[in-house]
């Protein structure tokens, strides 16, 4: 195959569908394909898709026209949870030629033995429970912070959730990968590690191909902190019931992970949490909050919550909205439910209306602005690290405190990809931080 065909590759939802496409990218280069910017002239456009929302799977059809108007006659491959999923409704989309599902995705290449547009898209996809086998993978696309997969799929049941239908059982990288892995990334000079996976919490099962664990979550994360050259750790989202109080204190005395946890909730209300098949209850989650401000008063900790699922009346919505207000807590991350084919919740009764959803978001998103701007002035006056980004906002580089205090200064690029010592000095009108910067700590 011509080693000068171009790739371009745009990928929707989550971190760990970053840090996937970041791989296949790099077999692709490893093949001898250039890789392009999705907005450029391509041979092939790769999407790797997401399905936990209505919105991702409505965005999908503007992505292939976008990549079709760039050039009608590329090659167009579509990947993802979305693709093993509803492969058939994926390749029945004007343009799309190939659609890959679960097991096949990193595989891409062996598909492409012939470029033509197809009449109609071509579908190599798996039953989920063939997707039993782990991949890992990492992206090294900012050169600031890299996602890094350290499990996949998922045991639970939640009822309104896709995922186990779509990535397959819940499967761990084995732990010597993951610390190769860590130490690869190292050794590209990027700062900071944002762990990932379906269900983090759960790491060390599967770890083998067997079903128990062979790590724990806990003995990942202290093996972690040993690996050098790495700045910082962070943790992405991780289940209430799985964060232990050992991990908790843990990060509060580690040299490289950070006071920074986002921790889903889905509802305040302890009915609605048993409808949706959530493993605690809302009395455990006060309890992990209390830990880590316990042991972290700085800490930051995000909150993902679902509105409108059913059976949530007016009175269930404000014991939620009551809930988080008095939660220590910094963000959220609000979501509108969205029926799903094939969860138990698309059958549930209690319906609510999409109007009454969409207030309900707004008020939540409300909230969470006052939250974020709450714990922002909680932090004026400290001293904390701050590891700048690489792109130029309207004049401005912009970067994250340890604890994701977002701040922001004059852009220079000699700040990019370093770790500046910096007093937290006022909030700007944008709701971003100022500061004075003390001293240098990497370059």
């Amino acid at each position: 195959m011509n080693s000068r065909k171009k790739v371009a590759f745009y990928t929707l939802g989550c971190k760990l569908n970053f840090s996937e496409t970041s791989t296949i990218a790099r077999n692709f280069s490893s093949e001898g394909f250039e890789r392009v910017d999705f907005k450029e002239e391509a041979d092939i456009y790769v999407i790797n898709t997401c399905s936990v929302t209505e919105n991702a799977d409505k965005r999908f059809k503007s992505i292939v026209k976008q990549a079709q108007k760039v050039n009608p006659e590329a090659f167009v491959a579509a990947v993802g949870c979305y693709a093993q999923l509803k492969p058939q409704e994926l390749a029945d989309v004007d343009g799309v030629d190939l659609v890959l599902g679960a097991t096949e995705k990193f595989k891409i290449t062996d598909y492409l033995n012939d470029l033509s547009k197809n009449d109609m898209g071509e579908v190599h996809s798996c039953e989920i429970e063939e997707a039993d086998f782990y991949v890992g993978s990492y992206s090294i696309g900012d050169r600031t912070r890299a996602f890094l997969k350290v499990q996949d799929g998922c045991d639970y049941k939640c009822t309104y959730c896709t995922i186990p239908l779509a990535r397959g059982i819940s499967r761990s990288d084995t732990l010597e990968n993951v610390l190769e892995n860590a130490r690869a990334i190292s050794a590209k000079n990027i700062k900071e590690i944002v762990l990932t996976g379906v269900n983090i919490g759960d790491y060390g099962k599967g770890e083998f191909g067997n079903k128990k664990h062979e790590h724990t979550f806990y003995e990942l994360v202290k093996a972690l902190d040993k690996v050098e050259g790495i700045e910082r750790l962070r943790i992405s989202s991780i289940e209430p019931n799985l964060l232990k109080n050992e991990t908790i204190e843990f990060v509060s005395q580690s040299k490289a992970f950070v006071p920074h946890f986002h921790i889903p909730l889905q509802s305040g209300n302890n009915e609605i949490l048993k409808l949706m098949r959530r493993r605690y209850m809302k009395e455990l989650y006060v309890d992990r909050v209390s830990k880590i401000k316990e042991v972290m008063p700085h800490a930051c900790i995000g909150v993902d919550v679902i509105v409108g699922f059913p059976g949530e009346t007016d009175e269930l919505f404000l014991e939620t909205y009551n809930f988080l207000n008095e939660l220590e807590i910094s963000y959220l991350h609000v979501f509108t439910y969205s029926e799903r084919d094939n969860t138990v919740a698309a059958s549930l009764e209690g319906v609510v209306p999409k109007n009454v959803r969409a207030k309900r978001s707004k008020m939540l998103r409300g909230l969470s602005v006052k939250m974020r701007r709450s714990f922002y002035e909680s932090q004026i006056g400290s001293s904390r690290t701050v590891l700048f980004e690489s792109e130029n906002k309207e004049g401005y580089i912009h970067g994250f405190t340890e604890n994701y205090v977002k701040v922001k200064s004059p852009w220079n690029p000699e700040l990019v990809n370093t770790l500046q010592q910096v007093e937290l000095t006022e909030i700007d009108d944008d709701g971003l931080v100022r500061f004075d910067f003390q001293t240098t700590l990497t370059v």
